[in-house]
C-alpha cells in the first residue's frame, strides 16, 4: 500500500470523528442507528480509498481488503462484527445496544490506530490491524520489522578497521565457503520442490501448518494466497471458514464456504464445515443437510457421520442419530443432546 490511498483513507475516515465521539446509547435508538449508519459510512468509503475500488461494498469490500493483504484477520473480523451491528441497526424496530455501540467503537479505533501506524512504520510492508501495530516495534538494529519475529543468537557489532586486519580481501575462510556451499543446495533443494509441487500447493500445506502451530496471521496468508493461485480449489476456503468460525464469525465463514463449494461443489471437506458452521448457529435441519451431502460425497467420514448423529440428535430423531454416532464410533459428537439440551459441541 502506498502513500497516497493510505492519506486518502484516513482523511475518509475523518468524516466519522464526530459520530464516534457522541456514540451513547442514552441519546435514543434513532440517534445511535445515524450514528451506526454515518460511521460505517466512513469507514467504507476508508476501505475503498486502500483498495482503489469505488463499487465494493459489505462483506465483499472486507473479503477484498483482506484478500490484497491490507487488513489482517484480527481487523477483518472486527469490521465484519461492526457490519452486523450497522445491518441491524437499518430495521426501525430493532433497538440498538451498547454491544452495537462497542464493535463500531473497536472497528474505528483498530483501523485508525493501525492507519496512523501504517504511515508511520512503512506503508505497504505489512497488513492494517495488529501485524501493522507489532511493525512499530524496533528491531535489534533500529529498524522497524518487516517479517515473522524470530530469535537470533547475539553476535557483537562488526569494526570495520578490525575486519581489514583478520584478513586480507578477497579471501575467505574455508568454514564460510562451507557455510555458502550448504545454503546455495538448500535452496535449489526448496526451489526444486515448489516447482514440481507447485506453489498453490505449497502454499496451502504452508497454511496447514502455520495453523496447526497457532500461527493464524500465517495461515490466513497462506491460505488467501493459495486461494489466488487456484481459484478452482475448494480447500484455502475451508481452512479460512473454518478460521472465522473459531473466532465467532459466522457471516465470514458463511461467504467462505460458498466460494468453497462453487469452486467445487462435491468437496467432502467443504459440506462438512458447511454443516459445522450450520450446527454452530444452531440450524439443526440445514446442517443435517450438509452433513447428509458429505456422508455421500466421502461414505469413509467418521467425523461427518458422527455429526450427521449430533444434528438427527438436536432434531429429536434419536433412533436415526444413534444409529450414525454408532458408525463414526467414540468422538466429541457423543456428548450432543436433544435439542431440548442446549450444550453443543465442536464440530
Amino acid at each position: 500500500m502506498t502513500a497516497p490511498p493510505l492519506r486518502g483513507a484516513r482523511a475518509e475516515l475523518d468524516a466519522a470523528r464526530p459520530a464516534i465521539a457522541r456514540l451513547d446509547v442514552a441519546r435514543g435508538a434513532e440517534d445511535v442507528a445515524a450514528d451506526l449508519i454515518e460511521t460505517w459510512s466512513a469507514v467504507e468509503s476508508a476501505l475503498r480509498s486502500l483498495v482503489g475500488s469505488s463499487t465494493l461494498t459489505g462483506q465483499g469490500l472486507i473479503r477484498e481488503t483482506r484478500q490484497r493483504q491490507l487488513i489482517d484477520f484480527d481487523l477483518a473480523n472486527t469490521l465484519a462484527e461492526f457490519l452486523a451491528a450497522r445491518d441491524r441497526v437499518h430495521d426501525t424496530a430493532y433497538q440498538p445496544t451498547q454491544a452495537d455501540v462497542n464493535s463500531a467503537r473497536e472497528a474505528f479505533l483498530k483501523l485508525d490506530a493501525s492507519m496512523l501506524t501504517a504511515s508511520s512504520v512503512q506503508p505497504g510492508s505489512q497488513p492494517l490491524g495488529s501485524a501493522a501495530r507489532a511493525a512499530a516495534l524496533p528491531s535489534a538494529s533500529g529498524a522497524p520489522l518487516s517479517g515473522p519475529v524470530t530469535t537470533t543468537p547475539w553476535v557483537p557489532a562488526a569494526d570495520s578497521n578490525a575486519v581489514k586486519t583478520v584478513r586480507p580481501p578477497g579471501r575467505f575462510s574455508p568454514w564460510l565457503l562451507s557455510i555458502i556451499a550448504i545454503v546455495i543446495v538448500a535452496g535449489l533443494g526448496v526451489g526444486g520442490y515448489f516447482m514440481f509441487r507447485g506453489d498453490g500447493g505449497g502454499s496451502l500445506q504452508a497454511g496447514i501448518d502455520a495453523y496447526r502451530a497457532g500461527q493464524r496471521e500465517v495461515a490466513v496468508s497462506a491460505f488467501n494466497k493459495a486461494a489466488r493461485d487456484d481459484p478452482k480449489a475448494a480447500m484455502p476456503h475451508v481452512y479460512l471458514a473454518r478460521m472465522a468460525r473459531e473466532v465467532g464469525n459466522a457471516t465470514l465463514a458463511s461467504q467462505e464456504l460458498q466460494l468453497a463449494l462453487e469452486a467445487e461443489p462435491n468437496n467432502a471437506s467443504a459440506l462438512r464445515e458447511m454443516g459445522a458452521n450450520l450446527l454452530a448457529q444452531g440450524n439443526f435441519e440445514l446442517a443435517r443437510r450438509f452433513y447428509v451431502r458429505a456422508v455421500e460425497a466421502d461414505p469413509t467420514d467418521k467425523t461427518s457421520q458422527g455429526y450427521l448423529g449430533c444434528a438427527l440428535m438436536r432434531l429429536n430423531r434419536v433412533q436415526e442419530a444413534t444409529t450414525f454416532m454408532d458408525r463414526a464410533g467414540p468422538g466429541p459428537w457423543t456428548s450432543c443432546t436433544p435439542a431440548t439440551q442446549k450444550t453443543v459441541g465442536k464440530p
